[in-house]
């Protein structure tokens, strides 16, 4: 299945243009981006507000200071970096020193002083830079994993971007090394981006190459792995937003052997990826928390819990269970309308319509299934027939009097449209389409003249994937019969 088109079909889908245009741009300031896409700059800001960033060993800006490079000056263990290198390019992570004076990288491979010298000059001539223009190289400690998540990780660090709009993480997902990826958590080259739940913590789907992963098995499955010191990320996340100057960006940060957890750097571009591993669209998120009042670290944390949990993934021990793939229906399909009293039911032909809020019903279907007193009520006034917006203002106050007698009636709206203004009344509705019961309530129509007795609305389409491509014989509709029993399972 394609999550990226299904996830695209819907609104809550962030797009690189809808991302510079209504996030980047409005909420971050030239210069705060300048500095964030300058990772020595970053970390001197960070570390002026005593945030943990890696340690500098020293840095490489002209071709002097290649030639007087001193293989010596440098630990057995390090990486080089471009300062202002991007998606990954150019990062050379080195493990071990030998007693030959060669160093090793990720892939085992000898690595002699020339050829470091080598590698800082295609740095310092712009190979691996944002724009192609001339860069500066510096050596940086090379980070230790903590040992909690030694278990799920290749050679190399995983970390962990977090998304933060308004003092808000929007969204997380860990990032891991693959030999694919060389050892580096970049999903560009082949690393594991693994969604996680804001409110726990615990990792939920895996994709690679932005397609969903079918995760190996292991001592560790990476489905359900709850993060070490979460609240602490989430925490310095927001802290790193607060000092940088940016209203929307993705924080990168690591978990360190006996330090916890350190800013790898700041993106003010974050990738867009991270919405496949959490099969969820970022804009929709970011659209509830923009213009919210949120004063402090405390607040942004619990506001994220409190909106984006991933509830249907944890069960009443906490654990996380595994989401279930949509269901492919078709643009009409036989659904079951279960009877008001009870486990009887009455199959339907039924449209599947996104373009349509609410469900709605026939009238006559909805006496088969022991509403016939409300279509009795409803016969008193005009409801489903087209008027002006002050008489359907008019109908729907005087009905919404009179059905605080009438349990059957949950709900009654006037509809304003370019075609004018009609009322309708809702009732409580359970159905059951591809075996799966929804609990909705249901518009009341007159579709006798019509060829579908009823219609799915997209509200009562989650779950669900509409493939309109997918044929389906719809039956005649015939005068319906009464329910009949069935399983209600």
């Amino acid at each position: 299945m394609d999550i990226f088109k299904m996830l695209k079909s819907s609104k809550s889908l962030l797009g690189m243009n809808s991302r510079n245009l209504e996030f980047v741009h409005p909420s971050n300031a030239k210069r705060a981006v300048q500095i964030a896409d300058n990772k020595l700059l970053t970390k001197q800001v960070l570390q002026k507000h005593d945030i943990p960033v890696p340690k500098v060993y020293s840095v490489i800006g002209t071709k002097k200071d290649i030639n007087a490079f001193s293989a010596d000056s440098l630990p057995d263990s390090f990486v080089l970096k471009p300062n202002r290198g991007f998606g990954g390019e150019g990062i050379l992570i080195v493990y071990a020193r030998k007693k030959n004076g060669y160093w090793i990288d990720s892939d085992k491979n000898e690595i002699s002083s020339d050829d470091i010298k080598s590698h800082l000059q295609d740095i310092l001539d712009g190979r691996f830079s944002l724009s192609d223009t001339p860069d500066i190289a510096f050596f940086e400690e090379r980070l230790v994993n903590d040992p909690l998540l030694k278990s799920i990780a290749y050679k190399g660090v995983p970390d962990i971007r977090v998304i933060v709009y308004n003092k808000v993480p929007i969204m997380a997902m860990m990032r891991l090394p693959t030999p694919e990826s060389h050892g580096k958590a970049n999903l560009h080259m082949g690393g594991i981006g693994i969604g996680i739940d804001i409110a726990t913590g615990r990792t939920t789907r895996a994709i690679q190459y932005d397609e969903l992963l079918v995760l190996p098995g292991g001592v560790t499955p990476l489905d359900g792995f709850k993060i070490p010191m979460w609240e602490d990320i989430l925490q310095l996340a927001i802290r790193a937003q607060q000092v940088s100057d940016l209203g929307y960006l993705g924080i990168d940060i690591v978990l360190v052997k006996d330090k916890g957890p350190v800013v790898l750097e700041l993106n003010a571009h974050p990738g867009l990826s991270i919405q496949i591993a959490n099969m969820t669209g970022l804009k929709e998120r970011l659209l509830r928390v923009r213009g919210l009042d949120v004063d402090s670290i405390e607040k942004g944390i619990r506001v994220a819990k409190e909106l984006f949990s991933d509830h249907s993934l944890i069960d009443r021990e906490g654990t996380v269970v595994a989401p279930d793939e949509p269901k492919i229906i078709r643009s009409s399909e036989s659904v079951y309308v279960y009877h008001k009293n009870g486990d009887d039911r009455m199959k339907v032909n039924a449209r599947i319509d996104s373009g349509a809020k609410t469900t709605s019903l026939d009238l006559e279907h909805a006496r088969l299934i022991g509403f016939d007193d409300a279509v009795e009520f409803l016969k008193e006034y005009p409801v489903g027939s087209p008027m002006t917006a002050t008489k359907a203002e008019r109908v729907r106050t005087k009905i919404a009097k009179q059905i605080k007698s009438h349990p059957d009636i949950v709900r009654v709206r006037a509809i304003h449209s370019a075609s004018g203004s009609t009322v309708r009344a809702y009732i409580p509705l359970t159905i059951k389409l591809k075996n799966k019961k929804v609990k909705t309530v249901a518009a009341l129509i007159d579709r006798s003249h019509l060829k579908f007795p009823m219609i799915i609305g997209r509200k009562d389409l989650k779950g669900f994937l509409v493939d309109p491509a997918l044929e389906h014989t719809v039956q005649d509709v015939t005068p319906p019969s009464p329910p009949t029993g069935g399983p209600s399972s």
